[in-house]
């Protein structure tokens, strides 16, 4: 038998990571990492496998000098913790493999610190390794000659992680993108032709997320809807579940803006229970998708961008969104124009990014040809492009305060208010044919949400040490329970938005407090799309946002 620990760095704070809002919640991150799990069902069953998250848990040095083998995984913006990790592992003559976005990108930023990396996906290579480990004939790189057959990806080994300590799950449907936005990576790792896997994999991993007491899950899929036609019999057997069971999971998921041309599609997605949709929205400037290849975005077919948002909002799946300033097209009118965009969209959480060039895409290509890649790894503005029609400083501050204005406290919640008051949005599954003939059901999950935030509210009340925001929060939560007093959905999820507003409102206070220091950080620490769970070899690569 062989003892193995698979370690996944700290993040630093950032966008999706909720560090200022955990208190509130009472959780220690947001996600685990999808690889983990998925690593530790691919390991023979022979060998001891121990999961450990420096998010949720400390590193014990110590201990793992016990370990016969120890794995390292880490995306672009774990780095330089991974190399500190990797460095103090080697102090130890630890035998290390290390995997993950950032080393499939570059392999040898970590020059001799690993025994042993994997680059991609790493289904085949993984137990290739280990069998070639034991026997004294491993090789140093590994790399899978084909992508892997969706169908034969065993059940993560959820019950291997201290699952306590995250405020939701995470599990995964298929990969790939069948598009081809110039700044993504997830086509250059994964491909353009979307895998999915079997229905029956996908309930068994469920049943694995119930059993581990979860009640909301992140679905990881760089766009769910890659492949329209072949996830729609995975939806119907998801929804079967959801109601054979009585509706158990919520969940979260990344696809594409064309999902509104699409009722059936998303009527599926509202029966199995997915409430919100994150989608790369990117920019208004037309002329900025055209140079990025995001041509989903700006075809006439169902509208404007913003009718298509507003199309799947009336539905009843709530959108957050990416967005990028920084593109060639780009003049510093871009950033009155995400404003105001942000405004109409009715978007609460927007996901504000400076173009970043990731090793391996062809817009690292393109501009590493026109001399326009800062290659300072700790760079000073916060990303490696240097902008076409304005100063760096320019797209710095103008990020900057763009980030302010949406954080603003007025400015976020009459967004939120937009949507659930005045647009009087609603989660589509509780008017779906199924709840709608099972009362019983409607007053059970009505039991649930307002349990939840009646516990939220008081933590929420407890944990912000801001006394303004307090009142603020107070207010607004007092004024949508009073809108909305028959869907304590809705004001379950409204607490949950305050709390995430807290967060990116410090976040953003920090930047405007120490905008040279902190800067430097968002080139380190800015997570681009929902990078804490795509898993990969020892995890994929990470992209600029999500790609759809």
């Amino acid at each position: 038998m062989v003892k193995i620990a698979i370690v996944n760095p700290a993040f630093e704070v950032s966008y999706w990571g909720l560090e200022h809002a955990q208190p509130m919640l009472g959780r220690r991150a947001n996600m685990p990492v999808a690889s983990l799990p998925l690593l530790a069902a691919l390991t023979p069953a022979e060998h001891d496998v121990t999961l450990i998250d420096e998010n949720v848990e400390p590193i014990d040095f110590e201990a793992l000098a016990d370990f016969d083998l120890v794995g390292v995984t880490g995306m672009s913006v774990q780095r330089f913790r991974m190399a500190e990790i990797l460095q103090e592992l080697k102090s130890r003559d630890i035998f290390v493999a290390l995997g993950g976005p950032w080393v499939t990108v570059e392999e040898d930023y970590f020059e001799d610190l690993a025994d042993v990396i994997f680059i991609g996906e790493a289904e085949t290579t993984w137990p290739q390794f280990l069998d070639e480990w034991q026997q004294g004939t491993h090789r140093y790189r590994y790399e899978q000659t084909a992508r892997t057959d969706m169908s034969t990806v065993p059940t993560p080994r959820h019950d291997l992680l201290k699952n306590k300590y995250y405020m939701f799950g995470s599990l995964q449907f298929s990969r790939g993108c069948p598009f081809q936005c110039e700044f993504c990576d997830i086509i250059v790792t994964f491909g353009r032709k979307p895998r999915i896997k079997q229905p029956s994999q996908i309930i068994d991993e469920l049943e694995c997320l119930r059993r581990e007491g979860l009640k909301i899950a992140f679905i990881v899929d760089d766009n769910l809807i890659g492949n329209k036609r072949g996830i729609k019999p995975v939806l119907k057997e998801v929804a079967k579940w959801q109601e054979d069971n009585g509706y158990p999971l919520a969940f979260s998921t990344e696809a594409s803006l064309d999902l509104c041309e699409d009722d059936e599609l998303m009527e599926l997605m509202a029966r199995c229970n997915i409430q919100s949709v994150f989608i790369g929205i990117e920019t208004p400037n037309e002329e900025s998708l055209k140079e990025t290849k995001k041509y989903q975005n700006v075809r006439e077919r169902g509208g404007t961008m913003l009718e298509k948002i507003h199309q799947i909002q009336d539905f009843g799946i709530e959108v957050w969104c990416g967005l990028i300033v920084g593109f060639d097209n780009d003049t510093t009118e871009i950033f009155e124009t995400q404003k105001t965009f942000l405004k109409e969209s009715r978007i609460a959480h927007a996901m504000i990014g400076l173009l970043h060039a990731i090793p391996k895409t062809p817009l690292h290509a393109r501009l590493q040809q026109e001399g326009r890649l800062d290659t300072n790894d700790d760079q000073a503005f916060g990303t490696n492009v240097i902008p076409k029609q304005m100063t760096r400083e320019e797209l710095r501050d103008g990020y900057i305060e763009t980030m302010r204005h949406a954080y603003q406290p007025d400015v976020y919640f009459d967004r939120l208010d937009d949507l659930f008051i005045t647009g009087g949005f609603r989660t589509r599954v509780f008017d779906t044919d199924h709840f709608r003939a099972r009362p019983l059901l409607r007053l059970r999950q009505s039991a649930f949400y307002f349990a939840g935030f009646a516990v939220l509210f008081w933590r929420l009340m407890r944990h912000t040490p801001d006394r303004e925001l307090r009142q603020i929060y107070r207010s607004r939560i007092l004024n949508v329970v009073r809108q909305r007093l028959t869907d304590p959905a809705i004001y379950f999820y409204y607490v949950i938005k305050c709390a995430m507003h807290y967060h990116h409102h410090k976040m953003t206070a920090d930047i405007i407090e120490h905008p040279d220091t902190f800067v430097s950080t968002i080139g380190k620490s800015m997570r681009t799309s929902t990078p804490a769970v795509e898993p990969l070899a020892l995890q994929v690569l990470t992209k600029q946002t999500t790609c759809p």
